[in-house]
């Protein structure tokens, strides 16, 4: 390669690092509704992204998604769909202080409620929906009488903190698990859309 072509495409090469840095992360584009729909989650291991995703996508793919950790201002959406990660009883610490912060304005907004956990790979039952949704999510939100839905979750190992991973290790036996259900979080989403209009 001759010393003028190597510089031009190293330029190039510099030129579209630049650019690279200014265009955000993949987004997930809604699909045109007359109101905005959001859903905010917080996750540890991706369920709760996987959960938020699919839960639009039953609601037609109208509502846009984010994480929690975006600090995204959603006071211009219509309509609000919350949830998270279960870890030792409790939503993420940052989505905590977010509901807290911005409750005010969200609760006449919040529509729909939601939580994974992995419950020790048993099947969820009322004590689950009281402890993660009516006595946890629903009182950060202000809000009650939505639809809410709690679904058992993942481990992913890799992806976890390496000072939790041993103690999760040693919770299940050193086995991975995926109980995530896409069709019962399409439900949920159909349930909102239908119960909100």
């Amino acid at each position: 390669m001759e010393k003028r072509e190597f510089l031009k495409v190293g330029l190039l090469g510099i030129g579209a690092l630049a650019i690279a840095r200014k265009v955000k992360a993949l987004e997930y584009y809604p699909n045109p509704s007359d109101k905005k729909w959001a859903v905010l989650y917080a996750t540890w291991c991706g369920s709760s992204r996987d959960v938020g995703v699919w839960i639009s996508e039953g609601m037609g793919g109208i509502a846009n998604v984010f994480d929690v950790r975006e600090n995204m201002d959603l006071t211009g959406y219509d309509h609000l769909v919350v949830g998270g990660s279960i870890r030792n009883g409790k939503v993420s610490p940052l989505l905590q202080e977010y509901l807290e912060k911005n409750r005010d304005w969200m609760n006449d907004k919040i529509r729909g409620l939601f939580a994974v956990c992995g419950n020790m790979q048993r099947p969820v039952g009322p004590q689950q929906i009281d402890a993660f949704i009516n006595f946890h999510l629903a009182k950060l939100c202000g809000v009650t009488d939505v639809p809410s839905k709690v679904f058992l979750g993942r481990m992913t190992f890799g992806l976890l903190e390496p000072e939790i991973r041993p103690r999760m290790e040693e919770l299940t036996n050193g086995e991975e698990y995926d109980h995530l259900k896409r069709e019962d979080c399409l439900a949920f989403g159909k349930e909102i859309l239908k119960i909100a209009g």
